[in-house]
C-alpha cells in the first residue's frame, strides 16, 4: 500500500507597517485568501506567500520595502519556495519601481484599493507574470470581501477595527493620502452595520471606526439619506453586547455640531479624542494647508469639552517642517502646554516624493529636527504622566481584556486608551468593570475592581472555551 503524503493548508504571512488601517486591511486581506485555502501564519519561514503591507507616512519607508526584499530574495536564492507581494500605500505611490528594483523578488504589487483582488492577483502571478495593479478600481472592495470566519473573530479578540472611510480631500502639503488612499469616500450605513454586528456577534466589545478623515464620514442609509459620524454612532450604539465606540483618525475642521452633541449624548462613545494640530504656530500650519489657524484649533477643543468636560485629547506633531524657526516650534510647545495632552504622537518632518513639501525651500536641518523632537518628546512625556496621575482616586469603567503576566492579574483598558492592571478572575474578561484607580506608571495605571459585577454577555469567553 502506497502512503499518500498529507497535503497541508496553503500558509500566508503578512507583516504590517504603519497605521491602524494597514491592521484592518492586513487582517481583510487574510479573510478574502481564507476561502481559497490560505491559513494566517506567524512564521515567515512556513509561509507560501509573504505579503509586505507598506506605510508610506514613517520615513524612510521604501528603502525599508526594498531592505526586507532583498532578505526575502535571499531566502528565495536559498532554495524556498514562497510567493512574495507588497500591498498597501508604498506599492500605490512606487508599483512600477517596486516591479524595476526587485526584479525576481517580487511577484505581485498592488495597492489598498485592490486587495479584494488578491486570489485573482496570486492566480495570475503563479502564471510567471510579475503582477503590478494599482489602479483605482470602480468597484466597491467592501462589497467583494467576505466576513471573517467567526473563529478568526474570536481570535483576533475583544476590541476590533473598522474602516468606513477611505481617503482625503484635504492635500496637507506634507502629506501623501490623497495620492496613495485617493478621494474621500465613505461606506454606507448599512454595510458598516453588516460588518459590526458580525464582530460584535463573535464577543468583539469595543470597535475603534477607521478613516484617513473619519470624521467627515458621510454615509447614506437604508433610505438615501446623507448621516454623518454621530448619527452612525448612534446606530452603532444600539447593537446588544457593544460595549464601546472609537473613531481615528480625525481633523478639526470637519468636528461639527452633530458629532459635539453626539460626544454629549451616547456613553458608549469613548471620552478619548484623536484630533491632530501638527503644529503650533500660524505660520506653519498655513504652509501645511491646514485650514484652520491655532485660535481655530483652541476654540474646537474648548467646544468639545464643554459638551463633554472628561474628554482627553491625543494629537499628532510634525516638528522640522520646512521653514519651521525656534520661534514656530515654541510656538508648538505651548499648544501643548496649553492643551494637556493625555498621549500624542510626534514625528520629525521627512520629505514624500510629489508633495508641496517636498519642494519647499527652507528645509530645516537634521540636527534641528532630531533636537526639537527630543525636547517635544519630553514635554509630551511629562504630559502623559500628569494625566496618569490625574485618573489616581477616581473609579473607571475599565474593559477587562486579557489575563495579566501575575497569576491572578487582569488587564484591560480606561476609557482614556490606557492599560489598567488589577486582580480579579479570569471569568470578567469581556466585560466592563468599575475599577478605583490607585496609582500611575508611566504607561499603565493599577486599580481594584470595585464591586464585580458578573459579566452581561459570556459570548466571548464560551467562544474561547469552544475554540480550545
Amino acid at each position: 500500500m502506497t502512503d499518500v503524503p498529507e497535503l497541508r493548508p496553503k500558509r500566508v504571512f503578512i507583516k504590517t507597517y504603519g497605521c491602524q488601517m494597514n491592521v484592518y486591511d492586513s487582517d481583510r486581506m487574510a479573510d478574502a485568501l481564507a476561502p481559497h485555502g490560505y491559513e494566517p501564519t506567524l512564521a515567515m519561514d512556513d509561509a507560501d506567500l509573504v505579503v509586505l503591507n507598506t506605510c508610506h507616512i514613517r520615513e524612510k519607508a521604501s528603502e525599508k520595502v526594498f531592505s526586507e526584499l532583498g532578505r526575502l530574495g535571499q531566502l528565495r536564492a536559498e532554495g524556498r519556495h514562497f510567493m512574495i507581494g507588497v500591498a498597501g500605500c508604498v506599492a500605490q505611490a512606487e508599483g512600477e519601481e517596486i516591479a524595476r528594483r526587485a526584479k525576481g523578488r517580487v511577484d505581485l504589487v498592488f495597492g489598498p484599493q485592490s486587495y479584494h483582488r488578491l486570489p485573482e492577483l496570486i492566480a495570475r502571478a503563479g502564471r510567471g507574470e510579475v503582477v503590478v495593479e494599482t489602479e483605482f478600481p470602480e468597484e466597491d472592495k467592501f462589497e467583494h470581501l467576505p466576513a471573517a470566519r467567526r473563529e478568526v473573530t474570536v481570535a483576533r479578540g475583544l476590541t476590533a477595527f473598522l474602516t468606513v472611510q477611505e481617503g482625503c480631500d484635504k492635500f496637507c502639503s506634507f502629506c501623501v493620502v490623497p495620492y496613495t488612499r485617493g478621494a474621500e469616500t465613505s461606506r454606507p450605513v448599512e454595510q458598516v452595520l453588516a460588518e459590526a454586528r458580525n464582530l460584535v456577534d463573535a464577543g468583539v466589545r469595543e470597535l475603534t471606526l477607521l478613516g484617513q478623515n473619519v470624521n467627515a464620514w458621510h454615509g447614506l442609509d437604508s433610505k438615501g439619506r446623507t448621516v454623518g459620524l454621530g448619527e452612525l454612532c448612534a446606530r452603532l450604539a444600539e447593537l446588544p453586547g457593544l460595549a464601546r465606540i472609537r473613531y481615528t483618525t480625525s481633523h478639526p475642521s470637519d468636528m461639527t455640531d452633530e458629532l459635539l452633541e453626539a460626544h454629549r449624548d451616547n456613553p458608549k462613545l469613548m471620552p478619548y479624542l484623536h484630533l491632530p494640530v501638527q503644529s503650533g504656530s500660524d505660520a506653519i500650519l498655513k504652509a501645511m494647508n491646514r485650514r484652520h489657524s491655532r485660535a481655530d484649533y483652541l476654540r474646537i477643543i474648548e467646544r468639545i469639552k464643554a459638551a463633554r468636560p472628561d474628554m482627553a485629547m491625543s494629537g499628532d506633531f510634525i516638528v522640522g517642517f520646512p521653514g519651521e524657526t525656534d520661534a514656530d516650534f515654541a510656538e508648538t510647545l505651548s499648544i501643548v502646554r496649553e492643551v494637556g495632552y493625555a498621549s500624542a504622537y510626534t514625528f520629525k518632518y521627512s520629505v514624500r516624493p510629489g508633495t508641496p513639501g517636498a519642494t519647499m525651500s527652507d528645509q530645516v536641518p537634521e540636527a534641528v529636527k532630531a533636537e526639537r523632537l527630543a525636547e517635544l518628546n519630553e514635554l509630551i512625556s511629562a504630559g502623559i504622566r500628569d494625566f496618569g496621575r490625574s485618573v489616581v482616586g477616581r473609579t473607571l469603567d475599565v474593559l477587562i481584556e486579557k489575563p495579566g503576566r501575575q497569576p491572578g492579574q487582569l488587564g484591560g483598558r480606561s476609557p482614556y486608551l490606557q492599560a489598567v492592571h488589577m486582580a480579579g478572575p479570569e471569568r470578567l474578561i469581556g466585560s466592563v468593570q468599575q475599577v478605583e484607580i490607585v496609582s500611575a506608571r508611566n504607561n499603565s495605571i493599577e486599580g481594584k475592581i470595585v464591586t464585580p459585577a458578573e459579566p452581561r454577555t459570556a459570548s466571548f469567553i464560551e467562544s474561547q472555551v469552544a475554540l480550545a
